[in-house]
């Protein structure tokens, strides 16, 4: 009994002595445990993925997405949201979606294949196996395969845009390949990180011409084959057949709108595949597996090993492999941060968004397929792919940080007001023709609308020529059929600008000296 009470003595005298310490500041209270985040890829991140996915389209308003995650090998987790098309059928793993750039990735496939099997070397200059290829520098005869599939061939996206384009034939691909003589060459081969699409189709061309064989048949039978890619295809027809998904776009920041944007054929190697989430999880697990799928074999580990490693910087803290970007993904967990090397690439069109993603440390590979894109603030789709890889390995989402700079973000309602203008210049310049009656002290005005209205017109030609070209690394007829919002109300501002000032200054000016002459002329 007596050990008892000394016992709870002492027991007493330590919580007072606590309570003490505590009250004065010099023992603080042990804060609260934050909850240890979910093991990396299990049920409980995949159902994280799920709501934020869910919470994404609820407040961005994207009509349809699936997401693909795989590893060890197989797949771990998939989910389709949303609808395919505004018929309302839903979406699946299985609906091909336009991938736009992340159709790189299975050409470097091909590419590598053609090296395994000696057609294709990698330090060989392109004309070796195309003689005529050239463009507008003598330079580009030292342009490589390895160049192209690096970036740094000297070719910017400006010169060699072909996304306008509507050919859909066999002959588009090498005849958009032969369209780059009149290309100039914006860098020396070998020196810098360019990004230009153009590369890619021309790596798909050198694959068809050692192959002997149409490159969207190659890519059937030796790269969708193998890897069991059954709702993979290169020809929209196709993809068509097989109930793709109909892109969307986000018109005048406010709605979200069924959209056809032009995929031509010729940019196939490059921008123009279509496949399911599904698919493109399974040539993920090809590569994660150093190019073994099941019992068959698309690539040696050491052609993965060379399609991955990085040989291109493109800035501080981004480099380029063959087709893959490589980067390392930053979070926070508790009072620690983390920081994710992984290898990825993002596919970008008028109406699609889609993603592609490893993670050599874990072994994950993410597949992520939307039938939309917002091209004002793309940005804000990018952010859902890397919050996606975050929320996988434990890491919490980040808010989404907009990149684009005002022109891009209200290029819709620049246009519009452009528009406006053109149209109240037409408006004032056609009232003051008619008023041949009015009074001698608006003799004058004719000649100040005509000077405003020249001011207007050389603004609307300036920025649709010069500027919003260069902004946005393409041409012209790619802008207004990326920005559909935009090209709506950009033509016809345009077209006011190049067919109406002539006449319309010919016509003012024949008036202010009318006027003079009959000022002249009164008693």
């Amino acid at each position: 009994m007596r050990i008892l009470q000394r016992s709870s003595r002492r027991w007493l005298v330590c919580l007072l002595a606590s309570g003490l310490l505590t009250g004065s500041g010099l023992l603080a209270p042990v804060p609260p445990v934050p909850p240890e985040p979910p093991p990396v890829a299990s049920d409980e991140s995949f159902a994280l993925v799920d709501a934020f996915l869910q919470d994404q389209m609820d407040s961005i308003g994207i009509p349809g997405a699936a997401v693909v995650v795989v590893r060890d090998g197989r797949q771990v987790h998939a989910a389709a949201l949303g609808r395919a098309d505004d018929s309302g059928r839903a979406m699946t793993i299985q609906t091909p979606v336009l991938l736009a750039s992340t159709s790189k990735t299975l050409t470097t496939i091909a590419v590598m294949q053609q090296v395994e099997a000696g057609r294709l070397r990698l330090d060989e200059p392109v004309r070796t196996y195309l003689p005529w290829f050239t463009l507008k520098d003598s330079r580009s005869a030292a342009i490589t395969v390895r160049h192209l599939l690096h970036q740094t061939s000297g070719m910017a996206s400006t010169d060699t845009a072909f996304e306008a384009s509507s050919a859909q034939g066999p002959a588009a691909l090498e005849d958009s390949v032969r369209a780059l003589s009149d290309s100039a060459l914006a860098g020396t081969p070998g020196e810098s990180f360019r990004y230009a699409s153009a590369n890619y189709n021309i790596l798909g061309l050198l694959v068809q011409t050692v192959t002997n064989r149409p490159f969207g048949d190659y890519m059937e039978e030796h790269v969708f084959g193998p890897l069991a890619m059954a709702h993979s295809h290169t020809a929209r027809s196709a993809a068509e057949a097989d109930n793709m998904a109909a892109g969307h776009s986000l018109w005048f920041g406010s709605f979200w709108r069924q959209t056809d944007v032009p995929a031509p054929a010729a940019g196939v190697p490059s921008s123009t595949m279509y496949a399911s989430a599904e698919d493109l999880g399974r040539e993920l697990i090809a590569l994660l597996n150093k190019g073994r799928i099941g019992n068959g074999r698309i690539l040696r580990p050491e052609s993965v090993d060379a399609l991955l490693e990085r040989r291109t910087r493109v800035d501080d803290f981004t480099g380029y492999a063959m087709g893959w970007y490589t980067l390392s993904l930053s979070g926070s967990v508790g009072q620690s941060s983390r920081a994710l090397p992984i290898v990825e690439h993002q596919g970008e069109w008028g109406n699609s968004h889609t993603y592609v993603a490893m993670v050599p440390s874990s072994g994950i590979g993410l597949a992520l397929v939307i039938n939309g894109n917002d091209t004002s603030a793309p940005s804000r789709l990018r952010s859902i792919d890397t919050n996606v890889l975050r929320i996988l390995h434990g890491i919490p989402p980040e808010p989404a940080v907009l990149e684009e700079d005002w022109l891009q973000r209200y290029s819709w309602a620049v246009a519009l007001a452009l528009l406006l203008a053109e149209l109240l210049s037409l408006y004032l310049a056609l009232a003051v023709l008619r008023r041949r009656s009015a009074a001698a002290r608006t003799r004058w005005l004719p000649l100040a609308g005509a000077a405003a209205a020249l001011v207007l017109d050389a603004f609307v030609l300036w920025l649709c020529f010069i500027y919003a070209p260069a902004r946005f690394d393409t041409k012209l007829p790619v802008i207004v059929y990326q920005f559909p919002d935009v090209g709506i109300t950009l033509v016809p501002a345009l077209a006011l600008a190049l067919t109406w000032p002539l006449a319309r200054t010919v016509w003012l000016l024949s008036e202010v000296r009318a006027r003079s002459v009959s000022r002249s002329a009164a008693p």
